[in-house]
């Protein structure tokens, strides 16, 4: 009975469907950037095989979904990096694999090898096309290495390509950013993400405030302004922050906002696994000493997880699934939360959907006090 029982219980564990692979490097820092990434790529070797360790510790096997490898800047990693690493897991031919890269960092032969390993979306940070803007907040390329490298990627054959950008630059002005996304579509991407710029510490910009910040209602207006642009440009906008041509919206991104689980492996990597959320060390040096143990680690209780399956489903524009949140924490939401959803809808902040709920665009603006209402006390 006891054998029976665990079978059970094992065939009812959700099955981890994708992972995010972390590439801490970097040939310089950006101002804004708070994430973790070093300047030490003679360490690259020996973390490669600390990475490898700890998938092979982790990792129990599944055929996955989709594979994300972030940073830093994977694109310092040689290809056969990216193989080491692949061999290690299971995918086929309908695994999205994301590789970030820096647009002076790839050429033809590189992007060819990347491809050929199975490789089959990459991300490329623009920011701008500003070349000052580029310069002032300290990228290592300038525009025509961003068109150069989205003309390659096509020429090898890479026919889902995303570009970021980020909004409240110093000296950006609205009419600069649009320009910006006018561009990268006219380049024949199919998916970009936008970032609002937030100074935090940890980055140079904390320390050295520029001067000429956009204040917060331009960045707004800059936010809505790209809304409106991209949908004239016939882009979804599926996510908070990322917007697709139809069909190319980032599985990867929606493993996040679905509340599903995932495996991070790297130093500074998140992952969520059987209902535990846990982090990894954020030094190079911890992490080579010790690649398997979790710098911290939660097992998220019924509530935690009612209050993300809500934070996360409203990131989407498509928003909260009532009869999904119904049937898999056993409530009924419109009761539950009737008071928080009359005042935002009264303040059109919120709208009813077939689904369930959505933010509308004001609503977006405000997220953080909306869905802070959504926590118990």
């Amino acid at each position: 009975m006891t054998y029976i029982f665990l079978l059970i219980l094992l065939y009812n564990l959700p099955m981890v469907k994708s992972a995010y692979i972390h590439i801490p490097f970097c040939k310089s820092k950006c101002h804004y950037c708070s994430f973790v990434s070093f300047n030490k790529l003679d360490l690259k070797k020996d973390y490669i095989k600390a990475l490898l360790k700890e998938i092979e510790f982790n990792y129990q096997g599944e055929v996955l979904n989709t594979l994300y490898f972030g940073g830093g800047t994977p694109s310092v990693l040689e290809y056969t990096d990216f193989a080491q690493v692949l061999r290690k897991l299971k995918t086929n031919s309908n695994t999205e694999i994301t590789t970030e890269l820096n647009p002076e960092g790839v050429n033809y032969g590189y992007l060819r090898a990347l491809y050929d390993l199975g490789i089959n979306r990459i991300s490329l940070g623009c920011q701008t096309f500003d070349d000052v803007l580029l310069k002032q907040i300290n990228r290592r390329h300038n525009a025509g290495q961003v068109i150069d490298a989205v003309k390659v990627a096509q020429d090898v054959g890479f026919d889902n390509i995303s570009l970021d950008f980020i909004y409240g630059l110093p000296n950006q002005t609205i009419e600069s950013f649009l320009k910006d996304l006018k561009m990268a579509v006219g380049l024949g991407v199919q998916h970009i993400s936008l970032y609002g710029l937030k100074i935090e510490e940890g980055c140079y910009f904390y320390d050295n405030v520029p001067d000429n910040l956009p204040d917060d209602d331009e960045q707004a207006d800059m936010y809505l302004g790209a809304i409106q642009t991209m949908k004239d440009l016939k882009f979804e906008h599926y996510e908070v922050s990322n917007f697709s041509k139809k069909g190319f919206n980032s599985r990867h991104n929606l493993t996040y906002w679905n509340n599903d689980e995932y495996y991070g492996f790297g130093v500074g990597a998140h992952g969520y696994v059987n209902g535990v959320r846990y982090g990894n060390v954020e030094t190079i040096e911890e992490y080579l000493n010790d690649p398997l143990t979790h710098k911290d680690s939660h097992l998220v209780n019924s509530q935690e997880q009612l209050e993300e399956e809500i934070f996360l489903g409203f990131r989407k524009m498509q928003g909260v699934n009532v009869a999904q949140i119904n049937a898999k924490y056993n409530i009924d939401f419109e009761e539950k939360y009737n008071e928080i959803l009359k005042k935002y809808e009264g303040l059109n902040l919120i709208v009813k959907t077939p689904q369930g709920y959505a933010l509308t665009e004001q609503g977006i603006l405000v997220s953080n006090v909306i869905l802070a209402e959504y926590i118990a006390d």
